[in-house]
């Protein structure tokens, strides 16, 4: 996955460059300017590539003109490098250009070295060879290798299931198995769980970006679709794991037939999870109905014996609910699930 986006963004920016250069030398105008504006304006989607380059040509203009102003006063010396610098980044984040400081940062300091005379037209030659290097960019982006997230999105998708399957198993045999030695393991990876949501909701976030000039359709666009849900139900079982881990457990009572129950039941989700031809509808049906007639008999035995306390809800519970909510999620989640995951 890594390889196929690196290698697309590579081979986009060396167009990019190639195309950007010639452009500039046919106009015989200097390229340096119009390239760095043509790599730092290649975003991985092209919604990005234009919202940015609206930000980034005016904060080049200004500091083309600071530039121009501080060569004029000082000429090519130490103190003009420091004023264009500084006064680029000061009214780019005055202006909140943040986007574009560091390109015009760059062309402010950059010109200073290339501009002799002529400033007046020199500066009107920067802003068309940032113009070259954002419509270049732009244009590199939308028709050389779309960008196209729909893979890379399924295949994070499928990592995030098995780790959801690992962790199921690691809470539960704290809880179960009283197995506090993994305690910061679980903790750790629930916790590095979040940075994995993270970047599939930016992969997903580009690919409804992109959308917007490369739609998918048919097959893609199903798949799109059930990817978010799916994804959306994966996050609802980390959730529910995160409020085991975080509740104080005390003393559990149930039997040891109860206990080994709820053990089989656990390890079919992480066996459903970690591989999607051993969910059983009919079976996983069963044995959610199961753990519900366990926790309606357990919420009324403990109803009964803390009648006194009716506010109070013992582990048992706690443990029974989160399990029942997981296991709806694993329902939802291969509800949605098509033949191109069962792989």
């Amino acid at each position: 996955m890594r390889f196929r986006f690196a290698g697309g963004r590579v081979v986009k920016t060396g167009v990019a460059v190639f195309l950007t250069a010639w452009i500039c030398q046919l106009l015989n105008w200097p390229p340096v300017f119009a390239v760095i504006t043509a790599i730092v304006t290649l975003e991985p989607t092209v919604s990005d590539s234009i919202k940015k380059g609206i930000i980034r040509f005016p904060a080049s203009a200004i500091g083309s003109a600071y530039a121009v102003l501080f060569i004029s006063l000082f000429g090519n010396s130490p103190i003009t490098y420091t004023l264009a610098a500084v006064f680029t980044i000061a009214t780019c984040y005055r202006l909140k250009l943040h986007a574009g400081l560091l390109v015009a940062t760059l062309t402010a300091v950059a010109m200073i070295e290339v501009i002799h005379s002529n400033l007046f037209i020199a500066f009107f030659i920067r802003l068309a060879t940032t113009t070259i290097g954002l419509l270049v960019s732009t244009g590199v982006n939308m028709f050389i290798l779309p960008p196209d997230y729909t893979k890379e999105i399924l295949e994070r998708i499928q990592s995030i299931r098995k780790k959801t399957a690992q962790n199921i198993e690691r809470v539960f045999s704290k809880i179960l198995r009283m197995n506090e030695d993994n305690d910061q393991i679980v903790k750790q990876s629930l916790k590095e769980m979040n940075k994995t949501f993270q970047k599939a909701d930016s992969f997903i976030r580009y690919q409804k970006e992109e959308a917007t000039f490369h739609p998918l359709v048919g097959t893609e666009k199903d798949k799109f679709k059930k990817a978010q849900l799916q994804l959306s139900d994966l996050r609802l079982i980390h959730y529910h794991l995160s409020n085991l881990i975080n509740t104080p457990m005390q003393s559990i009572s149930w039997t040891e037939e109860e206990r080994s129950f709820l053990l089989h039941a656990i390890d079919m989700l992480v066996a459903s999870l970690n591989n999607p031809s051993q969910f059983d509808p009919l079976h996983h049906q069963v044995t959610l109905k199961q753990v519900t007639a366990l926790f309606w008999e357990d919420n009324e035995e403990i109803t009964k014996n803390n009648a006194q306390h009716p506010t109070y809800f013992p582990p048992e519970l706690i443990i029974l609910y989160e399990l029942l909510a997981i296991f709806n999620a694993v329902s939802s989640y291969y509800d949605k699930n098509d033949s191109h995951q069962k792989t």
